[in-house]
């Protein structure tokens, strides 16, 4: 038991030759520390300890016969046994680990704790990347099973595998979790996507209410745990009248926000906004009419929604007080003037809106020679739009399907261009910066993140 020192009331204090001591600081300790790999990666491990009397902890860790190097980033304790993730670590490596508790200006550690990781995965996809001045930090994406992020020099330093794959979208979130939608060996199940924690732990599902069906092509999810998703509504309709069939089946897009229980705070339905003919007529001949294509959608700084559909080739702006559709750009409602003749954009994904209240999208089919990321700067009361920044694939690549954009601090865009296998960076100019070597596959959504244990922090849309 650990000796404590008394203070006696001042009363019976300060006799001839007796002082007084200050009261005792409670010294931090930690107990019965362990560390278990990771169930979903070998390249990750789960540290556990008690502590008591500590305020932070970490977790020292370094490749045996070397020194402890690294540190995980500072855990408050809580009640009960704390929880420290080990990321990135090198496969079949030995390491040597330490938790150590901080408090009252002193520390403790545990014992040297022994873990070593296993092999990868035969089936892992490997990577080479490189550039003149990539941004820190690291780049997420899927890849055929896997959810995966790599650093700058392309090595595989996080991964996640998904028994049918992630259905092409991998994503951070503000919340700190990550996002996929899984497939399922059946085609008409309704799939949910799947958040999950740093470890590949599964900690919710999101669905969209009212029994619509989710897209995988984007999800919002807020610090509080509500979230922003594309849904599929398909009507039965008799489009006869306007060259097509009469029990034609059509899709169109729903946006739901949905709170961290699933109660509906906001819905927009692109059948009580746009017509039919929105679509070109070929596209609505058939039996069944891909009507919108809802690939993306975001929020500006007042809280408006702003949505891609590839079917129309538009970006739509909605204000999210009353669901009212406030403009309308490409396509064939286009709302928009532009400085230089045809189409604005065509077969368009990866939608943001920018800081000063532009937008960024990669620009599918609106180019001959290739497919390019883009940012507009709009005046949407003038229904002006101007062309700002081109960001060009080398070699030239046409990305049929698929695609993202994200914008980078300095003004700087990183670009997937989906099938076409090219995951390239790009400086505020358009000079390429950094990009995954040869063909990277199909990269639906690329993301940079600054940390492996808080990918929220820092992250841009």
């Amino acid at each position: 038991m650990r000796p404590r020192i008394f203070l006696l009331p001042a009363a019976l204090a300060g006799c001839a030759g007796e002082s007084t001591s200050p009261p005792e600081v409670p010294v931090p300790v930690v107990e019965a520390a362990a560390v278990t790999a990771a169930p979903s990666s070998v390249l990750a491990a789960l540290a556990t300890a008690s502590v008591r009397d500590a305020d932070s902890v970490v977790v020292r860790f370094g490749v045996s016969g070397g020194a402890l190097d690294r540190v995980t980033p500072a855990v408050q304790p809580a009640a009960g046994p704390i929880e420290l993730p080990v990321l990135g670590l090198l496969p079949e490596t030995e390491y040597r680990l330490l938790v150590v508790a901080f408090g009252g200006g002193a520390s403790a550690s545990s014992d040297t704790l022994a873990l070593t990781t296993g092999a990868l995965p035969a089936d892992l996809p490997q990577f080479h990347a490189g550039g003149p001045a990539p941004s820190p930090g690291y780049v997420l994406f899927s890849t055929g099973p896997y959810g995966v992020v790599i650093d700058n020099g392309g090595r595989v330093v996080w991964y996640l595998r998904f028994p049918d794959g992630p259905s092409l979208n991998f994503q951070a979130q503000p919340n700190g979790r990550f996002v996929a939608r899984p497939g399922t060996a059946d085609p008409l199940d309704v799939e949910p996507l799947v958040e999950f924690d740093v470890l590949g732990r599964v900690t919710r599902m999101l669905g969209c209410a009212g029994g619509f069906r989710p897209r995988f092509h984007d999800v919002l999810v807020e610090p509080d745990g509500g979230y922003w998703i594309l849904c599929d509504e398909t009507r039965v309709m008799d489009l006869t009248a306007i060259g097509g069939q009469a029990g034609a089946s059509v899709t169109g897009t729903v946006v739901q926000h949905l709170g961290p229980g699933g109660d509906v705070r906001f819905q927009w339905s692109a059948f009580d906004h746009f017509a039919l003919t929105d679509l070109p007529a070929a596209e609505r001949s058939g039996p069944a009419v891909n009507w919108t294509h809802g690939n993306a959608l975001d929020l500006d700084a007042e809280g408006n929604l702003y949505l891609s559909f590839r079917s129309l080739s538009e970006v739509t702006k909605v204000a999210t007080r009353t669901g009212e559709v406030l403009w309308r750009m490409g396509g064939l409602r286009n709302q928009f003037t532009f400085p230089t003749a045809g189409a604005p954009f065509l077969r368009q994904h990866g939608l943001r809106v920018t800081p000063e209240g532009g937008l960024s999208l990669l620009d599918n089919f609106g180019e001959a020679e290739s497919s390019r990321g883009e940012r507009w700067m709009l005046d949407a009361g003038a229904r002006t739009a101007s062309l700002t920044g081109t960001y060009s694939p080398i070699p030239a690549t046409r990305a049929n399907l698929g695609g993202t954009t994200q914008l980078l601090p300095g003004g700087g865009l990183l670009v997937a261009y989906g099938d076409g296998g090219r995951l390239e960076e790009y400086d505020a100019e358009g000079a390429r910066t950094w990009q995954v070597e040869g063909d990277a596959g199909y990269v639906f959504r690329a993301q940079r993140i600054r940390s492996l244990y808080h990918p929220e922090e820092g992250l841009t849309r």
